[in-house]
């Protein structure tokens, strides 16, 4: 893997889990793939749009972090595994795990499938 290859998309890793958090549709509009699928906790899947009107909507966790991010490329893919903590708004610690796939498309890196667990 390139060096430049694993920090662009550590920092792409970064403003995925901060748009999370902050509800910036804008970004996401940014980084995702016209042709982006979401699988969420709840079983459900998502296209492009519907994840973006989801995302819009204000989130009831604070403190979304990462731990353990696992960066695989392989030429034009990449896949990123993580952990995720933060704070349920009842101050409970939740977690969870997510897998991003990653394609190099028209020269750079856009997010083409989000799974996403909760535990």
């Amino acid at each position: 893997m390139s060096k430049a290859d694993h920090d662009l998309l550590e920092a792409l890793n970064d403003d995925y889990i901060h748009s999370v958090q902050h509800s910036d549709v804008k970004r996401f509009d940014e980084i995702l793939a016209q042709d982006f699928r979401c699988s969420n906790p709840d079983g459900s899947l998502l296209d492009r749009a519907g994840f973006l009107a989801q995302t819009a909507k204000p989130v009831t966790i604070s403190g979304l972090r990462t731990e353990d991010v696992e960066i695989r490329l392989m030429g034009d893919f990449a896949i990123i595994h993580a952990r995720t903590l933060y704070t349920l708004p009842d101050g409970k610690v939740g977690r969870g795990r997510y897998t991003d796939v990653w394609a190099r498309q028209g020269g750079k890196w856009l997010c083409v499938s989000a799974h996403v667990t909760r535990n």
